[in-house]
C-alpha cells in the first residue's frame, strides 16, 4: 500500500514584515496564494525511515533527517507511538530554495501521507498544530487556497478570492537562504523605525473581486529589497518580465524565483517567452492560482 499526496506552490501577494522580535522570528502579514505547480508526495511502508526525491533540481533536495518531509513523519508518529518507518518520495516540480515553499509544500504532503497511511486519526487541527511546529510556511501549504498569515505566518485566517489569477515564475540559477534574506533585511532595517506589519485592505479587496489590475497595484514584498541586495541581477529579471507585459512583478517571497501577474494566459505565455529569451532566468513557469491545499490523490 501506498499514499500519493500532491501539494501546491505558493506566491506572497503581501509579505510584511515587522521588526525581529526576541525570539529572532519577525511578525507578518503574509497573503499566501497557493499556486498549480505541485510536488507529489508518495509513502510507503519500509523497514525504515528513508527519503529519495526525482525531479528539476532533485540533487539539492536533502535527503536526510533534515528535510521537512522526514521531520513531518517523525512528528506525527511520535505523538502516535509509531515508528516512522516509511519510504518518502518526492516527486519534485516545484523550484527547490526559490521561495516559493517547496520544502514546506512537502512536510505537509508527508504529514498527511502519513495520517493516511498509518490511520492515526488526526484532526484538522492536530495536523496543524504539527505544520507549525515544522515551519512558518507548512500550515498553507496544507490548506492551500488563500489565507493571511500572521505571526511568524503560520496563523491562518482564509481569504476570499473572486477569480483567477495567471502568473509566470521565473526560476534563477541557485537558490537564496531565507535566513540569510531576513538577516539582510535586518541589516538594512538597521536604526529605521520599522512599522507593524498589516494586510493591505485594498489587496484584500482586488482578491475578493479578481481584479487583476487592482492586485497589481497592491502587490508587496518587504523582503524584496534585502533579496535585491544579495542577488542584484534579479533586478534584470524583474524589468525583462515588466517590459514584456506584466501587470507586475515582484521577487516570491524570500527569493530568487520571481512572479509576474498577467492579464491572462496569453499575456502569460508572452512574458514567458519574454524572460526565456532574456537570458535573465533558467525557466520561466506558468501557473494560476489560487489552487487546492495538499490532497490526496
Amino acid at each position: 500500500m501506498s499514499v500519493t499526496v500532491r501539494v501546491p506552490a505558493k506566491v506572497n501577494v503581501q509579505l510584511a514584515v515587522g521588526a525581529a522580535r526576541p525570539d529572532g522570528f519577525h511578525d507578518l502579514a503574509n497573503v499566501f496564494l497557493a499556486v498549480g505547480l505541485y510536488d507529489e508526495v508518495t509513502v510507503t511502508p519500509a523497514d525504515e525511515l528513508r527519503i529519495t526525491c526525482s525531479g528539476p533540481d532533485a540533487a539539492q533536495v536533502p535527503l536526510d533527517a533534515t528535510n521537512l518531509a522526514a521531520r513531518a513523519a517523525i512528528a506525527l508518529a511520535g505523538r502516535h507511538g509509531i515508528e516512522p518507518r516509511v519510504h518518502i518520495h518526492i516527486a519534485k516540480d516545484i523550484p527547490v530554495a526559490g521561495g516559493m515553499a517547496g520544502g514546506s509544500a512537502d512536510g505537509a504532503g508527508a504529514l498527511l501521507a502519513c495520517d493516511a497511511l498509518w490511520s492515526t486519526g488526526a484532526t484538522r487541527d492536530e495536523l496543524l498544530a504539527i505544520c507549525a511546529e515544522l515551519g512558518s510556511d507548512v500550515p498553507f501549504s496544507l490548506v492551500g487556497g488563500a489565507a493571511l498569515g500572521v505571526g511568524r505566518g503560520e496563523q491562518l485566517t482564509p481569504v476570499e478570492v473572486g477569480g483567477t489569477f495567471h502568473w509566470v515564475f521565473a526560476v534563477a540559477d541557485g537558490g537564496l537562504s531565507t535566513p540569510a534574506v531576513y538577516r539582510e533585511f535586518d541589516r538594512l532595517t538597521a536604526g529605521t523605525r520599522v512599522p507593524e506589519p498589516a494586510a493591505s485592505g485594498a489587496l484584500l479587496d482586488a482578491l475578493r473581486a479578481g481584479d487583476t489590475a487592482a492586485l497589481a497595484d497592491a502587490l508587496s514584498n518587504g523582503l524584496q529589497p534585502a533579496a535585491l541586495s544579495l542577488r542584484p541581477s534579479l533586478a534584470d529579471t524583474l524589468a525583462a518580465g515588466t517590459t514584456a507585459g506584466a501587470a507586475a512583478a515582484l521577487v516570491s517571497g524570500s527569493g530568487p524565483t520571481t512572479a509576474f501577474l498577467a492579464e491572462d494566459e496569453a499575456s502569460a505565455r508572452k512574458v514567458a517567452d519574454a524572460l526565456m529569451a532574456s537570458g535573465t532566468c533558467r525557466n520561466a513557469r506558468i501557473a494560476t492560482s489560487p489552487a487546492p491545499g495538499a490532497t490526496i490523490c
